[in-house]
């Protein structure tokens, strides 16, 4: 399971012209699931998603995480981001999970990643969405479960 992560002041999900997701300051994570993720992958993205340490401390270093700073967290699902890239000049996706099964994992992760953080939104899975955020910093990070 694969997790893009932008530190953020605010993103939001629109889809068919109405906000289905919002956050301010937090991070904003693209969620990519592919065919041999479980549970368990939802389960160890989320913690790194709440403990992962990209906020600044007081003395300016990325030592505080999502958890620490009380920010919002945005998870949006990103079936490119399973896309297989390593030959030719277009994505294959045959290591992305077929949709039921992403579905399933992108619900479970999100029911775990509100059951432990209190500001949670998230976009639609499946829909055509327009994200769009204001990267902090900017701040990104490749994170796999």
């Amino acid at each position: 399971m694969i997790g893009l992560i932008q530190r953020v002041t605010e993103a939001r999900v629109i889809v068919d012209d109405q906000v289905v997701g919002e956050i301010g300051h937090g991070l904003l994570a693209l969620i990519g699931i592919e065919r041999d993720d479980v549970e368990r992958n939802a389960q160890r993205l989320v913690e790194r998603l709440l403990g992962y340490r990209v906020f600044q401390d007081k003395d300016d270093r990325m030592n505080r995480s999502l958890t620490d700073v009380g920010g919002g967290l945005l998870l949006v699902p990103q079936f490119t981001l399973a896309a297989d890239t390593s030959k030719g000049t277009r994505p294959g996706f045959s290591t992305a999970a077929p949709p039921t099964d992403a579905q399933r994992l992108f619900d479970y992760l999100e029911r775990l990643a509100r059951a432990a953080h209190p500001v949670v939104a998230s976009g639609r899975f499946g829909a055509e969405m327009r994200v769009s955020l204001v990267n902090h910093g900017p701040v990104t990070f490749w994170l796999n479960a």
